[in-house]
C-alpha cells in the first residue's frame, strides 16, 4: 500500500472548459511529484467532462462528477475526500508556478505551528497576457493586523488545522477564503511567500467581478463570528451636524433631509445603544421632528460653537458628548462618527465597520474604497507618479485608500487614552459603491436627486 501523499490538490470546476486542461497540466508539471490530484465538476454543461475524462486512467488522480453544489459544499467535499497532509485549491480558470507545490509544502514542512501559506501572484486575462505582478505584504516582517485575507484558491492548508475549524461554513455560497481566514487567524499562525507562484485569471465569468456579493457576504460573516464569539460591540454613534448653512443638513432626498436620512441609517444599526445628533444650530432639533426625538436611542445635543467650527476635529464634539448626563448612563465598547453627506449608506454597513474593527483587533476604523488611479505629484519639474504606480508590479504595501461612506470607529477606550477619533492601529472595512456616493456640492445634490428618480 503507497504512503499518503504529501500534498492535496484539488481543482473545482464548472463550466471552464476553455481553461481548464492548462489548469490540470500546471499540477502535473510540478517540481514537486508528491501529490494526489483531485478534480471536481460542479455540473458543467460545456465540454468541461470531454476534457476531465482525458485523465481518468492516470495514477494519483481522482475525479469526481456532481450536480451543481456550489463552493463551500465542494470544499468540504475535497477536505472529506483527501490523504494528503497539506490541502490546496486551484480554480479550473487559474494555473500553477511549475514550484508552487515544493515552495509552499515546504515552507508548512519546515515550521510545525504554521497552519496556511499563500503566495503572491500574476494577474492574466483571457488569453493568458500577464496583466501585472501582485505582490502581498511580508507577512513575516510588516504584517501586524490581519484584515487582508489571503486568496482562497493557491492556499496551502495544514489539513489537521483546517478540520479543527470546522472546515468551510457551507451556508455562504462564496468568499470561502474569507470565511477560513476569519476564524483560521484567530487560532493559527500564517504567513506568505513574497513570490508570485500561479496565474490568477481577470475576466468577466469569474466570482470576483460581483463587488456587492462579495462585500455583503463579508459583512455577514463577520456579524456572525462577532455574535458566536459573544464580543460587546454596544455602539455610542455620534452625528454631528453644523449647521446655519454650512452644510447640506436642510436638503431633502428619499423623502427626508439628510438629517432624518442619517438617523434613520443608524437606527437599523444592531449594535447602537444611543444615536447623538450634536449640532451648535438649534433649528437641527426642530428639523429632526418631534417623532424621531421621542426614540428612546436618539438624543439632540446643543454642541458649543467652539467644537463646530470648519476645520476642527471631532474629538471636541465628542468629549462633550460623553460628558451628557444621560450618555454616561449607557454602558458601550465603541463610539462611532457617521456623517450626513452619504444619503446612500446601506445600514449594515455601520454594523459592519464595528465589527470588522472589534474582529481583527484595531484600535480605530475607516470606511474606505480602494483606488487603483494613477496619483501624482508635482516636484516642480513635472508631474511624477506618486510610488511609482505606473510599474507593472504592483506592491500591496503602496495600495491607496480613500475614506469615503462617512463611517469612522474608535473603541471607547483607546478614545478616552488618546483623545483622538482616529488613532492607534488604524482598520478599514470597504465600502460598496453606491454607500460611498457624497454630496458635497449642488451638482452632487442634483446628481443624487437623478440617481434616486432612476
Amino acid at each position: 500500500m503507497l504512503p499518503p501523499p504529501l500534498v492535496t490538490v484539488y481543482i473545482t470546476n464548472y463550466n471552464y472548459g476553455a481553461y481548464l486542461e492548462k489548469a490540470v497540466e500546471s499540477v502535473l508539471n510540478q517540481s514537486m511529484k508528491d501529490f494526489e490530484l483531485i478534480i471536481i465538476d460542479d455540473g458543467s454543461t460545456d465540454n468541461s467532462r470531454e476534457i476531465i475524462e482525458k485523465y481518468k486512467n492516470r495514477d494519483g488522480i481522482r475525479i469526481i462528477y456532481q450536480k451543481n453544489k456550489g463552493l463551500n459544499v465542494t470544499n468540504n467535499i475535497a477536505l472529506r475526500t483527501a490523504d494528503g497532509k497539506y490541502i490546496m485549491r486551484l480554480d479550473a480558470d487559474d494555473y500553477l508556478e511549475s514550484t508552487a507545490l515544493e515552495k509552499l509544502s515546504g515552507r508548512l514542512e519546515a515550521d510545525p505551528e504554521l497552519g496556511l501559506v499563500f503566495p503572491d501572484y500574476y494577474l492574466v486575462d483571457k488569453d493568458d497576457n500577464v496583466l501585472s505582478e501582485e505582490r502581498r505584504h511580508n507577512f513575516d516582517e510588516e504584517v501586524k493586523l490581519l484584515d487582508q485575507a489571503a486568496h482562497g484558491a493557491c492556499t496551502m492548508i495544514r489539513v489537521d488545522f483546517l478540520k479543527d475549524v470546522g472546515g468551510y461554513n457551507e451556508s455562504y455560497n462564496c468568499q470561502d477564503g474569507y470565511e477560513l481566514w476569519v476564524k483560521f487567524t484567530q487560532k493559527y499562525k500564517v504567513t506568505n511567500i513574497n513570490e508570485p507562484l500561479f496565474y490568477y485569471r481577470q475576466h468577466g465569468g469569474n466570482l470576483t467581478s460581483n463587488e456587492n456579493r462579495i462585500l455583503d457576504t463579508r459583512a455577514q460573516i463577520n456579524a456572525n463570528y462577532i455574535t458566536e464569539k459573544n464580543k460587546d460591540t454596544s455602539t455610542l454613534i455620534v452625528i454631528p451636524v453644523r449647521g446655519n448653512g454650512q452644510d447640506i443638513a436642510y436638503e431633502e432626498l428619499l423623502g427626508g433631509n439628510f438629517v432624518t436620512l442619517k438617523i434613520q441609517q443608524a437606527l437599523k444599526a444592531k449594535n447602537a445603544v444611543k444615536i447623538v445628533i450634536s449640532s451648535p444650530d438649534e433649528k437641527i432639533k426642530d428639523l429632526i421632528g418631534e417623532e424621531l426625538l421621542a426614540n428612546d436611542k436618539v438624543l439632540f445635543h446643543l454642541r458649543s460653537k467652539e467644537t463646530a467650527r470648519l476645520n476642527e476635529d471631532l474629538s471636541g464634539t465628542i468629549r462633550e458628548v460623553l460628558d451628557l448626563d444621560v450618555v454616561q448612563k449607557e454602558i458601550f465598547t465603541t463610539i462611532c462618527v457617521l456623517t450626513i453627506e452619504y444619503p446612500f449608506l446601506k445600514p449594515h454597513k455601520i454594523d459592519d465597520a464595528i465589527n470588522t474593527m472589534h474582529l481583527f483587533g484595531s484600535d480605530s476604523l475607516l470606511s474606505v474604497r480602494s483606488d487603483n488611479s494613477l496619483f501624482y505629484a508635482h516636484h516642480g519639474d513635472g508631474l511624477h507618479p506618486i510610488a511609482e504606480r505606473d510599474r507593472f508590479t504592483r506592491l500591496e504595501r503602496e495600495a491607496v485608500f480613500t475614506h469615503v461612506g462617512g463611517i469612522s470607529v474608535v473603541r471607547k477606550d483607546r478614545f478616552l487614552s488618546s483623545a483622538k477619533l482616529i488613532n492607534g492601529v488604524i482598520g478599514h472595512m470597504v465600502i460598496d459603491q453606491e454607500s460611498a456616493y457624497g454630496v458635497f456640492s449642488q451638482y452632487d445634490y442634483e446628481l443624487a436627486k437623478k440617481i434616486v428618480s432612476l
